[in-house]
């Protein structure tokens, strides 16, 4: 039996759930019955929509708004930068971390981490594709699990604002490398100003920003990679070949198996962010085909620049080499640096400093991103205040992006006159979070797929399909665990520091006591299989057919193209 009707074959309804939605259509709207779309044709093809126009990487959905005033204006490869633009960790911490565990201990810890990840966005992707929602993984645990987790994932992921403080406070630090010009208040507000401005605006302005701004970043990573592999093999520098002089002498490994266990923590908040392609779902042009595309290209491209780049890094230079070791963060004794000036490239340092404050302005334009759209969301769900729903002209949550900057711009001064109070502890109430995030990510998709087959349905019919279920989910949810309790270990060695602690563990204590608390408040029940909504807001058997002709229409050159852009 179809898993949308029920014993008397007539077409079940979904507690908490509206089963009709709004198109827009260029200035008119539509509302359509979500639930026709079990099979074949919805009524919003017939009216509107020609068949054939949902091409890869674009469609003419781009003018369909299924999110209450935001708009489809994310290409394929905005969404796959999109998911780059927070990999600052990759030119400033890399050289810790191979002080910290060695060549082999870091490289292992960046694979599994990296492993870890593709399981959890394999996850998202299957999900976001078959129901492209502003909500992302929030809404779907509320759907799929309980209202009380999608309210405790949602407002959980949103302390994500605090990290806009992160990277205005370092954006300013970065400036002040080269020499005080303002006070770092002014340089952050300066930014903040920008970045509010790019978030008013169309979602393809932002799209187009992120693009650019991440390919200068990849550019500059493979212009590392040549230079590293031309040191390694002694073709430049004078130290004639390397190879794998430094893995034999001073070694592999350092600091045994805890200094490995401790880059397996720093890597997985290297990852953080690539999440984020499951938020851009909701302004996707072409979901079915967008968000596959993205996650299994963005997921190569993070492996490739991280571990790859890691292994150079490792080759080229021993793991006790003092400004390896004592590196401070600054462009100086970045690894990216020191390696260029090993190849006699003496402005290494300002290249880096450049390319940092880029990527540390993406970070803080993502996070303004993605908190605001979570925040929409929240609202759409009723986890939020329905003046949040607003949108203007060009479909941008305008009140949620002046929430979400305003109080992440609070925290900046928190951070600038009160660092080592308060601000330390706000950074990690979000480092926390996005580990709590990726195991409610796996969490839900564990119920996702269950219901799903429980409900007698297709897997074929699904727009994309996570390999490896249930591994996939199960691995991503252990580890997650094991890493959150795992990385406040210092904490107890040499003897037990109670401020460690807490500076440590405090980012745990916001997801539960907002689970129960919003348990206790509404009641809310778990989601029994049978009854978990695959309808509302979800692509039709029709959508997938129409995209994968689409695809099978373009020539060899044309894939190859989607691929590297």
């Amino acid at each position: 039996m179809d898993g949308g009707l029920n014993e008397q074959g007539q077409r079940k309804t979904y507690k908490g759930y509206d089963q009709r939605s709004t198109i827009n259509y260029g200035s008119e709207k539509i509302e359509y019955d979500s639930s026709s779309q079990i099979s074949g044709r919805s009524h919003h093809h017939d009216m509107k929509v020609e068949p054939g126009s949902l091409e890869s990487g674009d469609a003419s959905s781009s003018n369909v708004d299924m999110q209450d005033g935001t708009q489809r204006g994310l290409k394929t490869r905005h969404i796959q930068m999109i998911a780059l633009g927070g990999c600052i960790g990759l030119f400033l911490n890399m050289g810790m971390n191979i002080a910290t565990a060695g060549p082999a201990g870091a490289l292992i810890a960046y694979i599994v981490i990296g492993f870890m990840v593709y399981c959890i966005m394999t996850a998202l992707g299957e999900m976001a594709s078959l129901i492209p929602v502003t909500g992302s993984f929030n809404h779907y645990a509320s759907r799929f699990v309980d209202k009380s987790l999608g309210f405790s994932l949602g407002w959980n992921y949103w302390f994500y604002s605090v990290t806009i403080a992160t990277e205005l406070s370092a954006a300013a630090t970065i400036i002040d490398w080269w020499g005080p010009i303002l006070p770092d208040a002014a340089w952050s507000a300066i930014f903040m100003v920008i970045i509010i401005a790019v978030n008013l605006l169309s979602v393809k302005l932002y799209g187009e920003l992120e693009y650019y701004i991440s390919m200068i970043k990849i550019l500059i990573v493979l212009v590392f990679i040549i230079i590293a592999i031309l040191v390694s093999t002694g073709a430049v520098g004078g130290q004639g070949p390397i190879g794998f002089r430094y893995w034999i002498a001073p070694g592999a490994f350092a600091n045994g198996g805890v200094g490995t266990v401790s880059v397996l923590l720093s890597a997985g908040f290297s990852y953080q962010g690539t999440e984020v392609v499951g938020i851009t779902a909701g302004e996707a042009r072409n979901p079915i085909k967008a968000i596959p595309r993205a996650i299994s290209n963005t997921f190569w491209r993070i492996l490739f620049f991280y571990v790859f780049t890691i292994f150079l890094i490792g080759m080229c230079m021993p793991y006790d080499n003092e400004q390896l070791a004592n590196g401070d963060g600054s462009p100086n004794t970045s690894a990216f640096t020191l390696i260029f000036e090993l190849a006699g490239i003496k402005a290494g340092a300002h290249v880096i400093n450049a390319i940092v404050l880029t990527a540390v302005l993406s970070a803080a334009n993502a996070a303004v991103y993605t908190t605001a759209r979570t925040l929409l969301g929240l609202a759409q769900d009723g986890n939020a205040p329905a003046f949040l729903l607003k949108t203007n002209r060009f479909g941008a949550p305008w009140i949620a992006v002046l929430v979400s900057s305003i109080c992440g711009f609070a925290a900046c001064f928190v951070s600038i006159y009160s660092a080592s109070v308060g601000f330390v502890w706000f950074l990690s109430i979000t480092t926390v979070a996005g580990f709590i995030s990726w195991w409610g990510i796996s969490f839900v998709h564990l119920r996702f797929r269950r219901a799903y087959v429980k409900q007698g349905r297709d897997l074929k019919e699904l727009p994309y399909l996570s390999p490896w279920y249930p591994f996939s989910d199960l691995f991503p949810c252990i580890l997650c665990i094991l890493i959150i309790l795992g990385q406040g270990y210092n904490a107890f060695t040499p003897q037990f520091d109670i401020r460690i602690f807490m500076q440590n563990y405090c980012g745990l204590i916001p997801a539960p006591i907002l689970y129960v608390g919003h348990k206790l408040y509404m009641k809310s029940k778990v989601v029994p299989l049978d009854e978990a909504d695959f309808e509302t807001g979800r692509v039709s058997v029709y959508d997938i057919q129409q995209a994968n002709a689409g695809e099978r229409k373009l020539t060899w050159w044309r894939r190859a193209l989607y691929f590297i852009l």
